[in-house]
């Protein structure tokens, strides 16, 4: 059995955009959120950047719903800093029009109009080549020393199902925009996503369908030259039977009557729908270890480097938000 690569590796460091994605339900945001934490421990400025509108960062970080403004959520050890950025399609149409056309005035009149609802309506793809681009700009920008604002950004993506579709969708709009200035933005958008500079993570379970959409997702990655970055394994929780017992309690094949012996000779007394009780929680968590166990098979086959974090029991709040990014700084991450 191929072993996966654990931790982050040095082609990973180097990348300066780290888009997260993931099947629904697999807790991306929140991982999007503790990888922003983690790569600023030390001292380092990152901006965390949701695309899809549900104010998930706010949430996360227990603040008040984002404007359409980098806003600073939080502090991390070494003087780091997390600043969050809420993209509004609208005010980012806005903004581009205004660098690229001078049309200011003009956007703000579309916008009364209802020109813009119905311009992203007509050309859904239009949405996500303004978020990119936005994005883009925010990894590119430099201060007046030339220094970029940004030691890293993350991007907190739409899941698996459309990541390749939303990251490439610029390049599309660049084959058929053959001068002028969105032929320019486009271009540098595609230069930045198809570089070394970029990391997609996906995030996943262990179990059978985010794993499956998981490999899937690579290869895709891979089809599009986009270059997947690490699989972070979310909420893993501890194996508690040796390993030499699983097989044989996966089976069913668990003494109760040693149970209760175990039991009776640690000092408890139970009575026997308790133990019973006991036995079939045994012969569950057997399976799913072994479930798991497959679910760490296939993903060891795409041979990318690995990084798990914690089930955490009690939810996730800011507090555990640092929890798992001090995990994620322990694995290597930086």
């Amino acid at each position: 059995m191929t072993t996966p690569v654990v931790g982050w590796t040095e082609q990973i460091a180097r990348a300066r955009l780290h888009v997260v994605s993931g099947k629904g339900g697999t807790g991306k945001s929140t991982v999007a959120g503790a990888l922003a934490l983690a790569l600023s421990t030390g001292g380092r400025r990152v901006l965390l950047v949701e695309v899809e509108g549900r104010q998930g960062i706010a949430q996360l970080f227990d603040t008040q719903p984002l404007p359409y403004s980098e806003e600073k959520v939080a502090t991390t050890p070494g003087g780091g800093e997390v600043r969050a950025l809420h993209v509004d399609v609208e005010a980012a149409l806005m903004e581009y029009l205004a660098m690229f056309y001078n049309l200011g005035f003009a956007g703000r009149t579309l916008r009364k109009m209802g020109a813009i609802e119905f311009a992203t309506t007509l050309a859904p793809g239009l949405r996500d080549v303004l978020l990119t681009g936005k994005i883009k700009e925010c990894v590119t920008r430099t201060d007046d020393t030339g220094r970029h604002v940004y030691d890293a950004v993350v991007v907190d993506a739409p899941p698996t199902g459309r990541i390749v579709k939303f990251l490439d969708v610029t390049k599309a709009m660049a084959d058929l925009a053959k001068v002028g200035p969105i032929k320019g933005q486009s271009d540098g958008v595609v230069r930045l996503l198809h570089s070394g500079d970029t990391a997609v993570h996906l995030v996943t379970l262990l179990e059978e369908m985010p794993v499956r959409e998981t490999v899937e997702a690579v290869g895709e990655l891979d089809g599009a030259d986009l270059r997947p970055g690490a699989i972070i394994l979310n909420r893993v929780r501890p194996h508690r039977l040796p390993t030499r017992s699983v097989t044989a309690a996966a089976d069913g094949r668990v003494d109760a009557g040693r149970v209760r012996d175990g039991l009776v000779a640690a000092g408890l007394a139970l009575a026997d729908d308790v133990v019973e009780g006991l036995v079939a929680e045994t012969v569950e968590h057997a399976v799913r270890v072994q479930a798991e166990q497959r679910a760490r098979e296939q993903l060891a086959e795409v041979d990318l480097p690995a990084v798990e974090l914690a089930d955490l029991v009690d939810g996730v709040d800011p507090a555990a938000l640092y929890e798992l990014a001090e995990a994620m700084v322990e694995q290597g991450v930086r």
